[in-house]
């Protein structure tokens, strides 16, 4: 790979910024630029067929601007249109091209299992002591794939998995909501799951949508004290780190991490900015 060339990072909107983050202070050697689809954001609310056709486009693009690795930071475009994108589109059309999601390496968290099983978990993910029971916030279009519960259940059957959509919660946050608002619906969506398992809350969640994070503060007031968060950020940066050390080719070399909208590019960057507590400056898409 030519030194310099990025890999590209996904998401509907603002959400993937907090994969961002964790992937450039664990690889800050590496060159990274950043897609969001902010036109179209939030995806948890719109069909698969809309969802796979806007995140085919958006890696096409980035493809076209020299990624030869895309990460789908958006749990509910991995979890709606990853595998066909692997299986079909990108073996047909760009077979030296790779694109991941953010889905496996929770997967592998929680379940204590690499994904293929052909290799054993390393580093912190070895480390850490998997939860029996794991509730999942998440989208609507992500809870209803089942992706989380079937590919945690494949490897891990004694795993118990219970999920609750947060219907407008990621359009709440790319909007810039109120704190009050943005709690109201979290202590809603939790306090929901909660009633479900009055006696034994469970042990560890999972904010199964990358916009969820800039939140985390709301989740962890409105569960209980014994429940661990996991910190999907933290885990997807270990994954790929250990991936690009198996696939050293596509590190992708040292350059300036870029930042691409479809939406309005001042708009973007102030909402931006305001969440990381920094500045970000997104230009439009070419």
């Amino acid at each position: 790979m030519s030194q310099g060339a990025p890999i590209g990072v996904f998401d509907s909107g603002h959400g993937g910024l907090t994969i961002l983050g964790a992937l450039s202070q664990r690889l800050p050697w590496e060159h990274f630029l950043y897609l969001g689809d902010h036109a179209a954001a939030p995806y948890g609310e719109r069909t698969p067929r809309e969802i796979y056709a806007r995140t085919q486009a958006a890696v096409e693009l980035l493809f076209a601007l020299n990624c030869r690795l895309v990460l789908l930071a958006c749990n509910t475009a991995t979890a709606v249109a990853l595998r066909r994108l692997q299986q079909g589109w990108l073996a047909r059309h760009y077979p030296d091209r790779r694109v991941l999601g953010v889905l496996a390496p929770m997967v592998e968290a929680l379940s204590g299992k690499s994904w293929t099983g052909s290799q054993p978990l390393r580093g912190a993910l070895a480390r850490r002591q998997a939860a029996k029971s794991v509730a999942v916030f998440a989208t609507r279009r992500t809870v209803e794939s089942g992706a989380y519960p079937r590919e945690v259940v494949a490897r891990a059957p004694a795993v118990l998995i219970d999920q609750e959509a947060c219907p407008g919660l990621a359009g709440a946050i790319e909007r810039d909501l109120p704190d009050s608002a943005l709690a109201a619906m979290i202590e809603s969506a939790t306090s929901t799951l909660l009633t479900r398992h009055p006696d034994a809350p469970p042990e560890a969640a999972v904010l199964g949508c990358t916009h969820f994070p800039l939140v985390a503060g709301h989740f962890k007031a409105a569960l209980p004290p014994s429940t661990r968060l996991l910190s999907q950020p933290q885990v997807v940066a270990e994954a790929l780190q250990g991936y690009l050390a198996r696939h050293p080719d596509l590190s992708s070399g040292p350059g300036e991490t870029r930042y691409l909208t479809t939406g309005r590019p001042a708009l973007v960057s102030q909402l931006a900015t305001r969440f990381l507590g920094g500045p970000v400056r997104f230009t439009a898409v070419p």
